[in-house]
């Protein structure tokens, strides 16, 4: 189904049991065995180094889990580990031998996938956000972000920082894509940083969005090399901007995850929960908070495909490094606050074959 060679072994024992299935959004999605039990906080697909599919979650639950993903779709629950705190970010490495795991408890992990061990690897003075893996020519390491409104660099061999950068405000996101990392703040900052040689700030990013980023992540040129970012906000809506456009018009915003209403006469706006380019045609998928899944090409100005509402929002996403799979989080987010929340309803991801989907088309043939 995925097009992947056989998996091999992971670390560690399997976690969980079975459970009733949730109710995908597509009837082509693969629901994965054992999820999470709160709300999903990460997604991550290992990389390209690594023959095989795994993914990886982080949840309010305190735990980061892992599991293989064969060829036909199923899932198998690998292995398990627990921070002290909510976990808020999970990343890989680039040889996919380790995972990053950042968390309320203002620590990041090392979990070491070969020994199911971890280690202390990050600390700051309040949960930390993100936690980003940086390979480059000249060196490697972990980039974090923080609600004390720091992005710190570490080589993992210190306890100490190798670079400390201040924040104008809490950190809410991030995106790395060597040699460029984006971090959105608190009070709608945007800051792009050159990660070549070492990092440092390159601009201050303006969008046209006039409420909160919740969410970003990099684009890249025909030539596969970073270009520029989209940009998704509390208010439904998205902007993609270019670092160096070559024109104004190059940048622009527009709307998703609304519903309509009473014959059309309001809307719902709903908040863009996650963005991710596909590695290989560049097309982009969003998640929100309405409980749907949308993909759009970003060049044609179009959107390609949607899925049907479900009754929890979508708070995560993410593809694996060949773009078949498109992983997806359905989970409470508090967007509605403590009234809506229902600890009958399942924190559930599902795994969708999304390749000819997310295939770019011209606005001719829409």
């Amino acid at each position: 189904m995925f097009g992947q060679t056989a998996l091999g072994a992971g670390a560690g024992t399997p976690f969980g049991g079975a459970r009733p299935q949730a109710a995908a959004p597509n009837s082509k999605a693969f629901e994965v065995e054992s999820p999470p039990e709160d709300s999903i906080s990460s997604l991550a697909f290992s990389p390209a180094a690594l023959q095989q599919n795994f993914l990886i979650a982080g949840s309010w639950d305190n735990n980061v889990r892992c599991w293989e993903v064969e060829p036909t779709g199923k899932t198998v629950p690998k292995s398990m580990q627990n921070m002290d705190g909510p976990v808020l970010d999970v990343c890989w490495t680039d040889d996919g031998t380790k995972v990053m795991m950042a968390s309320c408890d203002k620590q990041v992990k090392c979990w070491d996938l070969g020994s199911n061990q971890t280690i202390q690897v990050a600390q700051h003075d309040a949960p930390v956000k993100t936690c980003h893996w940086i390979k480059s020519p000249s060196y490697s390491c972990l980039m974090t972000g923080s609600w004390d409104k720091t992005l710190k660099f570490w080589d993992m061999r210190s306890a100490n920082p190798i670079m400390t950068i201040n924040l104008p405000e809490r950190c809410y996101g991030a995106a790395v894509d060597f040699p460029m990392a984006v971090v959105i703040t608190a009070a709608r900052h945007l800051i792009v940083y050159q990660l070549e040689g070492k990092p440092q700030e390159f601009n201050r990013g303006e969008t046209n969005l006039k409420y909160q980023h919740r969410c970003v992540a990099i684009m890249r040129d025909k030539k596969n090399s970073p270009t520029g970012y989209a940009v998704g906000s509390v208010e439904g809506r998205v902007a993609v901007q270019y670092v160096n456009p070559q024109s104004p018009s190059e940048n622009f915003t527009f709307k998703c995850h609304r519903v309509n209403c009473a014959n059309n006469t309001y809307q719902e706006i709903y908040a863009v929960n996650d963005i991710a380019f596909h590695p290989v045609h560049n097309t982009v998928a969003t998640v929100g908070s309405d409980g749907t899944y949308s993909f759009w090409d970003k060049d044609s100005r179009i959107k390609l495909a949607s899925s049907e509402q479900q009754d929890q929002s979508i708070t995560r996403c993410c593809f694996n490094h060949n773009g078949q799979i498109f992983a997806y989080a359905l989970s409470y987010d508090w967007s509605k606050g403590h009234e809506y929340y229902n600890p009958q309803k399942k924190n559930s991801i599902f795994l969708y074959p999304c390749y000819e989907d997310m295939k770019p088309r011209s606005k001719s043939t829409s």
